[in-house]
């Protein structure tokens, strides 16, 4: 005991003591029978119906909408009918492309998981294999990012604060009414209801 005692203090447990009784079970338990390790069921649909993924996060929260979430508020957003109409168009290439480019990233991850699995797999290999998964994770984020850089052109600055608020990025100025500020003229000037 006095041996375990002095190993303890030191840091170090010979492998049978971990194994006795420690819990080591990780976040990854489980991953280990996905097809494809590095990817999720809902990640592959995901990749697989053109979904962002997050990827467009850079865009998306620096004020620059997503075509997809202005179509699910062009009410609350108040867009015209002609917005909408360019809005679909920027959305439904987006949708078709990101289909395909995530079918190639979800390709290069699928011959990443495969080449560790079949134990062929060297350092030349896997620099080929991360840059081929590098380049079509690339290539996705693009498509969805391009997308946001289009739609500020379609909408008035209103808009785009509308949506900044409904998504949760930007106080509602109907409810933080700053300090020295008569609250009913504050509401008139921000066209708030209530």
């Amino acid at each position: 005991m006095d041996q375990v005692i002095r190993v303890i203090a030191l840091g170090v447990l010979p492998t049978g003591l971990w194994a006795a009784g420690m819990d080591h079970a990780t976040p990854y338990a489980g991953f280990q029978d996905r097809a494809i390790k590095s990817l999720s069921d809902d990640d592959i649909a995901e990749l697989r119906r053109g979904g962002g993924w997050g990827l467009a996060l850079p865009a998306e929260l620096s004020g620059l909408p997503g075509p997809a979430h202005l179509l699910e508020m062009q009410d609350e957003i108040g867009l015209s009918e002609d917005q909408v109409a360019r809005i679909m168009v920027i959305y439904d290439g987006m949708k078709a492309e990101a289909i395909e480019a995530g079918e190639k990233f979800i390709a290069a991850e699928a011959a990443l998981s495969e080449a560790f699995a079949a134990k062929d797999i060297d350092p030349d290999s896997l620099r080929a294999l991360l840059a081929a998964s590098a380049e079509a994770r690339a290539a996705l984020r693009f498509v969805h990012l391009s997308r946001h850089l289009m739609t500020p052109d379609v909408l008035s600055e209103d808009q785009i604060a509308a949506y900044q608020r409904l998504r949760g990025y930007a106080d509602d100025p109907c409810q933080a009414i700053p300090e020295g500020h008569d609250p009913d003229m504050w509401r008139r000037h921000n066209g708030c209801t209530k």
